[in-house]
């Protein structure tokens, strides 16, 4: 594993965090050469069926709960009113309802591997609750910090599974300190997003499943709600490696950060090259993407310049309306965040940088049911 700006190379066989010779998140890098689809073990209807592609871990070590492999569906009537090929793939079929399952899998998994015995992690509500569950099954202690603003339902998730949950005023950001100072009060392992190496590597499986479930054909966008990011990176990371085993080839999606107007760091940075002196944070009823200091920022941007992608804010009442339309048009009940997306889908039409009859797949990253 290295550090994505000076390459500066971290030992992967001990405890690591993050690349803190720049202030970046750490990448593992693997060198894929003979490795063929028929890698893929096909009897695991999981995430864990890319074993081959994931970071090793012993197998008494792994700590799943049928995590990944969710469906992928295609919007037919929106797709025809919209004249494009519209998919959505659902992870809010994922334990614990949310795209947040496969990180947390995978890093949990490596944390009992190195012997952790207690994780704090800040949380806008999903990662909190994931934490708590996989925590439970791996007997390691959990420490969720969430804003007190985050719906009922998501912090008696965590108490259900019996973590540890500290409520504060603020946002993420402000979580994330505390997060820190426990961690370093306590000896406890921080698994705040890309603060450690292998939540990437978990939910980079979606973009094995994409490509797979796509018959290792590729949409022409990609739209990525994004709070902290890791997910879109991680699609891309799955991309990139594929592409080096020449399973796909050709043109790559073009990949687009989708925001919050209450809270639009990467769109901001997209259009204006930084965040403006007046940037005020604020929340969001797509709970999950109101992370105003992402880590993975520089990353962010990088993938959404090489893909020639896009950066886009939509406001809570687009996402509430989208919410209500997509429900009665296809019968289906989209998070906040995927129906950001889909809001976010409308907009890139209207201005005709998404073409007429190209395929666009939209992330639905957790529940509706979450929520409410």
């Amino acid at each position: 594993m290295a550090c994505p700006v000076c390459g500066k190379v971290y030992n992967k066989s001990i405890l690591q965090s993050y690349a803190n010779c720049c202030n970046q998140p750490l990448v593992i890098n693997f060198n894929f050469s003979t490795e063929t689809k028929a890698d893929i073990n096909d009897e695991v209807q999981s995430m864990w069926r890319y074993r081959n592609f994931l970071p090793q871990i012993s197998t008494e070590n792994i700590i799943s709960l049928g995590e990944g492999f969710t469906p992928m569906h295609t919007f037919e009537k929106l797709g025809e009113q919209l004249n494009v090929n519209l998919i959505w793939k659902d992870e809010g079929l994922n334990p614990t309802g949310s795209f947040k399952a496969r990180g947390i899998s995978m890093a949990v998994s490596k944390a009992k591997e190195f012997g952790i015995t207690h994780c704090v992690m800040p949380t806008a509500g999903n990662a909190g609750g994931a934490l708590s569950a996989y925590c439970t099954k791996a007997n390691i202690k959990a420490t969720v910090i969430m804003p007190e603003h985050t719906a009922d339902l998501l912090k008696e998730e965590c108490r259900a599974y019996g973590a540890e949950l500290i409520t504060i005023k603020g946002l993420i950001n402000d979580c994330g300190i505390l997060a820190k100072e426990i961690a370093l009060k306590t000896g406890a392992f921080d698994m705040s997003t890309l603060k450690e190496p292998y939540r990437l590597e978990g939910k980079k499986t979606m973009g094995y499943e994409i490509a797979e479930q796509l018959n290792w054909t590729l949409p022409d966008v990609i739209m990525y709600p994004t709070g902290g990011g890791t997910g879109l990176l991680g699609i891309w990371k799955a991309l990139e490696e594929m592409q080096q085993m020449k399973w796909i080839s050709g043109k790559m999606p073009r990949m687009v950060a989708v925001q919050s107007e209450n809270c639009q760091p990467m769109v901001e940075t997209f259009n204006k090259g930084k965040l403006p002196d007046n940037f005020t944070p604020l929340s969001s009823a797509a709970l999950g993407l109101v992370v105003p200091y992402p880590f993975a920022k520089d990353q962010i941007q990088q993938i959404l310049h090489k893909s020639n992608g896009n950066a886009i804010a939509v406001t809570d009442n687009e996402i509430a309306d989208e919410i209500k339309k997509v429900a009665k048009l296809e019968g289906v009940l989209l998070s906040a965040e995927g129906a950001a997306c889909m809001a976010a889908v409308k907009k890139l039409l209207n201005n005709n940088w998404i073409k007429k009859e190209e395929t666009v797949l939209v992330l639905n990253t957790g529940s509706w049911y979450k929520y409410h």
